[in-house]
């Protein structure tokens, strides 16, 4: 506790999310980050928002908890715990009854319910419904979204329902809080700000972005990712850049139908991975020298996930075995030739949708300038996805998801650890027999990655930081030499 108000004192950014400061004389509940200071005897702890909405406080309106980042204490320790909590993140629970919602985890709404109890103090539905309106207050502080529009974006049928449960929730009308913040400026599109975690390699994330690009699709330029997509029939535009001085990202999304904003901000929080807690995964790391170092040389690299774990899946398996500029010229003709061809909502100039798998799974690939094999692992791969016999859900068991990667046609291990890695974010998957990781496994015989556990999709990303270009350069130089002998031995035989 004492550590708990240090920070709090501090205004550390870095433990923002992992604990809430409840304050007993005005019964808010704050981030460590809130620019308020009360007395340490007039304020308690606790490990998630949840647990301090239950002993009775309300979420402050100056911080405002519902913006931190994710807390791993708040996803329970149960396994099945944990994936509930990653469906109902993704508003799954919305969209079903709490009993079709337990059924996709293999038990009762009751026995769901009970476990819920016993891990956070609430149930799902709870859960669910404090999710919809943090994110409803968050469109009505930071945007000019019509109340109605929120509403209906929060899952509300009724305005006069939503303002109910708002009121309940935040004890003032949304109207006010919007009155509060009046000085909104109107922009093209919907702005949001995501926190973060500091610190954050923004740089070495977009450089990745830009050095795997979807041709058409995505864009990375001044500083900033972009890209078209399409949700439930409606097509958009985002933007994603740093906020500077910030630890903030700054989204601006362009779309007729506001109600998909809830959606859009949990893919790119974790396609950009700003739940990662670097000072649990430093506190990891510590016990591996070489990964310590590793840590300390280059602070704040994050795993870069996907925006669709099905698109992110089939670039992947043509990036098998080729270099990064045939893997780009590869994807482009995929998604130039079987992609669906749209007007830019912002540029209006041609841009490409992505092939789904019901395209990808009947086509015969001919567009498509690589192997037989290859051709036949995408084909296949889509039509184990329309089967079912693939899941695409982040919140299963990645051992399974690995397993049933390698029951396709043309995928091997390092297809099945790094599509786990980036497709439904495993942060323990680690494709050994990438070559990279080979050499540094090979260079380093020791290096004891059990004990990181569950964190070694962090240590591959690390590594192919510190070694991709040393090890390649080295490489290339073997080989250099090689031709250089050989061609000596050619030109004796030649005299002789």
């Amino acid at each position: 506790m004492k550590d708990f108000y240090q920070a709090l004192l501090a205004r550390d950014y870095r433990f923002d999310g992992k604990f809430f400061v409840a304050v007993k004389t005005t019964g808010v509940y704050c981030r460590p980050i809130c620019p308020a200071r009360p007395k340490r005897e007039n304020v308690v702890f606790f490990p998630d928002a949840a647990s301090a909405e239950a002993a009775g406080y309300r979420p402050c309106l100056r911080c405002r908890p519902e913006c931190a980042p994710l807390s791993p204490a708040w996803w329970g320790k149960r396994a099945v715990v944990q994936r509930a909590l990653k469906l109902i993140a993704n508003n799954e629970l919305n969209h079903n009854n709490e009993e079709e919602f337990a059924q996709r985890l293999g038990m009762s709404a009751r026995h769901l319910r009970r476990l819920f109890k016993e891990e956070i103090g609430r149930t799902p539905k709870q859960i669910s419904d404090a999710n919809r309106l943090n994110f409803a207050r968050r469109l009505i502080v930071e945007t000019p979204v019509p109340i109605m529009t929120v509403a209906r974006s929060a899952g509300f049928a009724s305005l006069r329902r939503f303002n109910d449960a708002f009121k309940k929730r935040f004890e003032r009308a949304p109207s006010q809080l919007r009155r509060a913040r009046s000085k909104i400026k109107p922009t093209e599109g919907i702005e949001l700000k995501l926190s973060f975690r500091p610190p954050y390699d923004w740089q070495s994330l977009i450089r990745f972005y830009q050095s795997h690009p979807i041709p058409g699709v995505e864009r990375v330029a001044d500083n900033s990712f972009e890209r078209v997509f399409r949700i439930e029939g409606t097509i958009g535009f985002l933007r994603v850049q740093p906020v500077a001085g910030q630890p903030q990202l700054k989204l601006s999304v362009v779309t007729e139908d506001p109600r998909l904003l809830f959606e859009v901000v949990n893919r790119i929080r974790r396609m950009f991975d700003l739940d990662s807690d670097p000072m649990l995964i430093a506190n990891s790391f510590a016990r591996v020298p070489l990964l310590a170092k590793l840590v300390d040389r280059f602070p704040g690299l994050r795993v870069p996930g996907g925006w669709d774990p099905f698109e992110t899946a089939v670039c992947s398996i043509l990036g098998q075995v080729v270099s990064a500029e045939q893997r780009a010229s590869l994807v482009s003709e995929l998604v130039r030739g079987y992609g669906e061809e749209i007007f830019h909502p912002v540029t209006g100039e041609k841009a490409y949708l992505f092939p789904g798998p019901t395209v990808l799974a009947t086509s015969d690939l001919s567009k498509l300038r690589t192997s037989v094999a290859r051709k036949e692992a995408v084909r296949d791969f889509s039509r184990r996805v329309l089967s079912g016999a693939v899941s695409l859900s982040e919140a299963q068991d990645p051992m399974m998801f690995r397993k049933a990667l390698l029951e396709t046609k043309g995928l091997g291990p390092w297809s099945a650890e790094y599509i786990s890695l980036r497709s439904i974010g495993d942060t323990d998957a680690f494709p050994r027999t990438d070559l990279i990781l080979k050499r540094v496994l090979a260079l380093h015989p020791d290096l004891d990655l059990e004990v990181i556990k569950p964190w070694r999709s962090y240590a591959a990303v690390y590594f192919w930081k510190e070694f991709a270009q040393k090890l390649s350069k080295q490489e290339r130089k073997k080989r250099y030499g090689s031709v250089v002998r050989a061609d000596e031995v050619a030109g004796r035989d030649a005299r002789i």
